[in-house]
């Protein structure tokens, strides 16, 4: 099963929570066990999980990213979002996640983040359900 998801984003460099509407598609999909595949076909965006408990945990990981790859810094690439680019690599553009008994197994504190690197902008990010 899959569901294609869009959202817009506010900002240039963002994380946003999509963990409540994966766990809404598995609820409505009746899937009861496997693996879940959350994906961004974005190649300036990316998918990561953390902690979700303290906002402030996504504007330090923001932070770091943006002094570790400013905006300018005499990249090459002509369209001005290199360190787009270079966020999106090492973020990652997925994230799989174990589903039991209809849910996702996370820890406690941990979400699921559509990161924006390149925004704002419309989104996707794709969920793949795998098994049972």
């Amino acid at each position: 099963m899959i569901g294609r998801f869009t959202l817009r984003t506010t900002a240039r460099n963002q994380l946003i929570d999509v963990s409540a509407p994966v766990r809404e598609f598995i609820n409505t999909s009746k899937f009861h066990s496997g693996l879940c595949v959350v994906f961004t076909p974005h190649t300036t965006a990316a998918i990561t999980i953390n902690e979700n408990a303290d906002p402030s945990v996504k504007s330090d990981i923001l932070k770091k990213l943006n002094e570790s790859f400013p905006q300018e810094d005499g990249y090459r690439h002509a369209e001005g979002n290199s360190d787009a680019h270079i966020k999106s690599s090492l973020v990652g553009c997925s994230e799989t996640i174990v589903v039991e008994n209809g849910d996702l197994i996370l820890g406690t504190w941990q979400g699921i983040y559509f990161c924006e690197f390149d925004g704002p902008r419309q989104r996707q990010y794709i969920v793949k359900l795998v098994g049972g």
